[in-house]
């Protein structure tokens, strides 16, 4: 068996590092020396979604590196999968076919003609993407091989296409969170200090913040402020925290690791920034434009997210000591995972509903289905908070529900338009999609983490130092502000926030929080339906 794995790994490893690279040069190819603008073509919408088939490919790789690292198993069955060489050569044939059809537009169109053409092109580098894939695909291995591979690990592999495949659409709406002025201001200043270390005359204009030297000048706005960098080093630390979740001690791989990562994130991209302007400088200005915001820096992000990796699997003292530590448990099991990641998904899946739906309203059904397997999920662990609420809770509910329809603005009415588009059958999926959700999830999911998890962390990390009392009033100020700015009426959700904090202050139970959140939410839902103004949840 030894040796069937040494004789594999060469082989698994040349073709894996082969697809990597095509993909790669591809990638290049079309965004450094390619005259391709898909503003300037007339199916920009489907240019912007080709392009960005290679950074969730190259992201696909490096997450199943991180797969493959966590689940040993799953790697020596893919070793033998590439000793069985089971696939032909008819394969081989397809995948370099598909190759060309990539790469002929840019040999035989004139570059001045790429975009006016484009339109025209597009159905052969998509054809040509799928018969490279494919062709690549069953090269390293046959149907049947893969079929056999996949069937125990199947939801663990469609989860990490679906990360992959999610990632960039995530970096760029999660993006605005992250985005702040004097976080932008200090990578300028960073920018700066290093041009000034290595460029004779740097040209720095702080009020315009724009920078370079030798005649080239870019603008260091939000975008550049490294946050993609941000977004991807959590995410990948995030799905290492997931897949050593049983070695590791997490809480000081979150409070130590995270934010020397971001750290690094940061320095990495302010050098990235200075290479670049010295290579518009001093060696070509069209390649540092193009490579400003290019995939250049999506592969190098990764890089530096998998080398952070690769050190802290190093770290001792990050890891648990056999005996010593408490053994971990399935995470479907895990109290303090049912506190958080519901809350997560509720979130991706907003997110996911603002990136793929032009009506994001009409996304809801799907946001109420994620939200319900999550809890379904970890139905073991939220057992414990099953009791019966407290007659002040429920009287809490209703008072908060009639404070939130009455003061609700007449001009507060968001888009919903879009519901008018729906068939009758689709129109009453939405609404008992969103009455279920509104007010069975929602306030669940919420509870869980903006009371049990946030508040209680909170209070217990603040009493040392702080004292009891003040500790109390600092976690639901945190709580309370965290959970207003999720909702468009802050001053009103803080109120609730208050009404709903206090109450699990007052015993302890998130059964009373809850059910006040419910009550309110039914409220609102009844007076939404009596009414037909589903802005008012």
């Amino acid at each position: 068996m030894i040796d069937t794995l040494h004789s594999a790994l060469p082989r698994a490893l040349r073709l894996t590092l082969l697809f990597a690279a095509e993909l790669v040069l591809v990638m290049l190819a079309f965004q450094l020396f390619a005259s391709l603008e898909c503003r300037a073509t007339s199916v920009e919408g489907a240019c912007r979604a080709l392009r960005g088939v290679g950074l969730r490919g190259v992201s696909l790789l490096v997450l199943l590196a991180v797969y493959f690292w966590a689940v040993r198993t799953a790697w020596q069955e893919f070793l033998r999968l590439a000793a069985a060489r089971s696939g032909g050569t008819r394969w081989v044939a397809l995948h370099v076919a598909g190759l060309m059809l990539i790469i002929l537009p840019m040999a035989l169109v004139p570059d001045h003609a790429l975009n006016p053409l484009f339109h025209r092109i597009l159905p052969l580098m998509v054809l040509g993407g799928g018969m490279a894939a494919l062709g690549g695909l069953f090269w390293l291995a046959g149907p049947r091989d893969w079929q056999q591979w996949l069937r125990p690990r199947l939801v663990p592999v469609l989860a990490l296409v679906l990360l992959a495949a999610l990632l960039p659409n995530l970096a760029e709406a999660i993006g605005p969170i992250w985005y702040w002025e004097t976080l932008t201001q200090i990578t300028f200043a960073g920018v700066a200090l290093m041009l000034a270390l290595v460029a004779d005359v740097p040209v720095v204009d702080p009020a315009a913040q724009i920078i370079g030297t030798n005649g080239f000048l870019v603008a260091v706005a939000d975008s550049c402020s490294g946050v993609e960098g941000f977004v991807l080093v959590s995410a990948f630390l995030a799905l290492y925290a997931v897949l050593f979740r049983d070695r590791l001690r997490l809480t000081r791989f979150w409070l130590c690791v995270w934010p020397v990562a971001l750290l690094l994130s940061w320095l990495f991209n302010v050098i990235r920034i200075t290479v670049l302007i010295m290579i518009g400088a001093y060696a070509s200005p069209d390649l540092a434009v193009n490579g400003f915001h290019s995939f250049a820096g999506w592969l190098f992000f990764m890089l530096l997210a998998m080398a952070v990796l690769l050190v802290v699997d190093r770290i001792a003292w990050l890891r648990r000591v056999p005996g010593r530590d408490a053994p971990a448990i399935p995470l479907a099991e895990d109290a303090l995972a049912a506190r958080i990641l519901p809350f997560v998904l509720f979130m991706a899946a907003g997110v996911l509903a603002q990136s793929f739906w032009a009506d994001p309203i009409l996304a809801y059904p799907w946001q109420a289905l994620i939200m319900a397997l999550s809890l379904w999920c970890f139905r073991v662990p939220l057992r414990a908070y099953l009791c019966r609420p407290s007659a002040l809770a429920l009287g809490a509910g209703v008072l908060v529900g009639l404070l939130w329809v009455k003061s609700a603005p007449s001009s507060y009415s968001p888009n919903t338009d879009a519901l008018q588009s729906l068939s009758q059958a689709g129109l009453l999926l939405w609404i008992a999609a969103r009455c279920l959700g509104t007010t069975l999830l929602v306030p669940v999911i919420e509870e869980l983490f903006f009371r049990s998890y946030l508040q209680a962390r909170l209070t217990q990390g603040l009493t040392g130092p702080l004292g009891r009392p003040l500790a109390v009033l600092l976690a639901i100020a945190v709580s309370v502000g965290c959970f207003a700015l999720l909702h468009d009426r802050w001053l009103m959700a803080a109120v609730a926030g208050v009404i709903f904090a206090a109450l699990y202050h007052r015993h302890g139970r998130l059964a009373d929080a809850v059910a006040a959140h419910m009550v309110a939410n039914l409220i609102i839902a009844l007076a939404a339906a009596s009414t037909g103004d589903w802005a008012l949840i």
